[in-house]
């Protein structure tokens, strides 16, 4: 088994399989991160520097606007303008498309959001006297293709309308999952991203854990890749723009999940169970054991000017039919709740990969889901040893009772 508490609870589950979900990569083009390497590579784009200016910037950001909405417009695809108050993911629900064979671009969301723009001063003479970002960060126009791929399914890319066009990847690993399954003849039921019935777990377990390999890093590059240059950045430069300046991202981890699904053999035992985690966990755990068990524990410093880390035990109750109990420790958050009517998930989420030592390149990947898997099999043990002194406890009070019923008599 697993843990302490996938042990303990054995006997009432059908199944058990972990599961990398939600991944967030930040993409890059490495050489127009800094003020000389993007004048470089405007160089190599136009031949020289005479046209660098914010106005040429703003006309790059219009082409990328006017272009995107016009094949949009083209092949049928919506454009949506949306407010900040507004849930992208719930829009992109409504509009997944309904045959299972459409692959590409299905809808195209537009927000405006704060991003890192470079701001080209001139002197009088009209030559360049300096290039830096501007401060405070400037609000743009994001562009974000909610994209269906044969091997990752639903996926999504946000491109900042404005060079060097920073873009976010946001991949599910059961969406991978489940594709791969559907290859394979596994039969499954999946409600949201959780598998709630499934004809053969342990295969499906074993795609799951294929996501935690070093291949994965390969086929991250390639579903990124496949799709950054020809369905979003093509709309800012061509595809022989890109060849000709040296276009090219360079991926990272900006966060990610790892989840650990129990499918129980009746409802109503994994309410009870679910229930006793929440009362026998929420009393035990202070600052030190979050310490321990989150991996955050280390010598004592303070730097001055930041905020110390987040330290919360909440449970949260977002519907009639739904408890969410969270533990909140600077970047890092441990979630449990039930999926369906016999599945309780327990997830540690990464918000920022930059709290792991081990780097956040894309080459990392596999070392950072260890440290997930590392802090949930340690919640889980914390979690296992209060079931197994509660159960001592409630043994010794019995046996108790038992002894003054005789000493009665």
């Amino acid at each position: 088994m697993y843990d302490e508490f996938t042990h303990y609870y054995a006997e009432f589950l059908d199944g058990t399989y972990d599961c990398v979900d939600r991944i967030v990569l930040n993409g890059y083009f490495w050489l127009g991160q800094s003020p000389g390497g993007f004048r470089t590579w405007w160089r190599r784009l136009y031949g020289s520097d005479d046209n660098l200016d914010n106005a040429h910037l703003m006309r790059m950001a219009g082409r990328l606007s006017r272009r995107g909405r016009a094949f949009a417009k083209k092949h049928g695809i919506p454009v949506l303008d949306c407010l900040r108050s507004e849930r992208k993911h719930e829009l992109a629900q409504k509009h997944l498309p309904v045959d299972p064979n459409v692959i590409g671009v299905f809808l195209i969301l537009v927000n405006r959001a704060p991003a890192p723009v470079w701001d080209v001063q001139h002197n009088k003479n009209g030559v360049i006297r300096n290039i830096a970002r501007k401060n405070p960060q400037s609000w743009v126009n994001h562009y974000s293709f909610h994209i269906i791929d044969p091997e990752w399914g639903h996926l999504t890319i946000k491109l900042c309308g404005h060079p060097p066009f920073n873009a976010r990847i946001i991949l599910n690993g059961h969406e991978y999952v489940a594709q791969q399954a559907k290859k394979t003849g596994i039969d499954f039921t999946k409600i949201g991203n959780c598998f709630t019935s499934i004809s053969d777990v342990a295969s499906l377990a074993h795609i799951a854990d294929t996501l935690c390999s070093e291949n994965t890093i390969g086929r991250l590059c390639e579903v990124c890749d496949r799709w950054i240059y020809s369905a979003c950045l093509c709309f800012a430069l061509d595809l022989a723009d890109q060849e000709n300046s040296g276009f090219w991202y360079s991926y990272s981890v900006y966060q990610s999940e790892y989840s650990r699904n129990l499918l129980f053999t009746r409802g109503t035992e994994l309410e009870q169970v679910f229930q006793g985690l929440i009362d026998r966990t929420r009393s035990r755990l202070d600052v030190k054991t979050l310490k321990t068990i989150l991996g955050t524990k280390r010598r004592p410093f303070h730097r001055q000017g930041r905020k110390p880390p987040r330290e919360e035990v909440v449970v949260e109750r977002p519907a009639y039919d739904l408890t969410v109990f969270k533990i909140h420790f600077g970047k890092i958050t441990a979630k449990c709740y039930t999926k369906g009517e016999r599945v309780l998930r327990i997830e540690i989420i990464v918000h920022n990969a930059r709290v792991f030592p081990c780097g956040r390149s894309l080459d990392r990947f596999p070392e950072i889901t260890m440290q997930l898997r590392s802090i949930l099999n340690r919640f889980l043990d914390a979690a296992g040893q209060s079931n197994k002194t509660c159960t001592c406890r409630s043994l010794q009070a019995q046996a108790w009772a038992e002894t003054q019923k005789y000493k009665s008599y």
